[in-house]
């Protein structure tokens, strides 16, 4: 039986071309290197970004980060708990809380279950969680959706251009 270290090496890697050895070596004089320029010269390294010296892409784009979504779906969250701390008069209205400051008049706000509350409330807002819709009712209280309302336009239509 044949002992692993008694098998014969296996030459797997080819040796490394040894450049710059004279005219018969397939690599000699330049090193495959061309003639002259930065890059035949000895510690060259370019840098992922560079162009060449053109202006390079990472320079050429706005300093402003990010971007802003065109139809931005984002809410204001509010627990249920602080809906019954914050109700004025059995209600919890977006009206309300614009007048009041909690929040900016064109933030949507949705209202999540967590907490408990123990009044019949009517709450008024863009969203609810399942969980925050059950916890109402079950307390007597109501959950209403407010829909966007569409504005008509002020602009009037526009005339078509007619060909002479």
């Amino acid at each position: 039986m044949i002992q692993l270290h008694a098998l014969p090496k296996s030459k797997t890697r080819k040796p490394a071309r040894r450049v710059g050895r004279g005219p018969g070596s397939t690599k000699g004089k330049t090193s495959g290197r061309g003639h002259k320029g930065f890059k035949a010269r000895s510690g060259s390294n370019i840098s992922v970004g560079f162009e060449g010296g053109q202006m390079a892409l990472i320079a050429r784009t706005p300093k402003a980060r990010g971007f802003n979504v065109l139809h931005d779906r984002s809410y204001q969250p509010f627990n249920l708990d602080r809906v019954e701390k914050m109700a004025e008069n059995g209600s919890f209205t977006y009206a309300g809380l614009i007048a009041s400051k909690f929040v900016k008049p064109r933030t949507r706000i949705k209202i999540l279950g967590n907490g408990e509350i123990k009044s019949a409330i009517t709450v008024e807002a863009h969203a609810f969680s399942a969980s925050a819709v059950v916890k109402i009712e079950k307390a007597g209280g109501k959950a209403t959706l407010i829909v966007k309302e569409v504005k008509p336009t002020d602009k009037k239509p526009k005339k078509k251009a007619v060909k002479k």
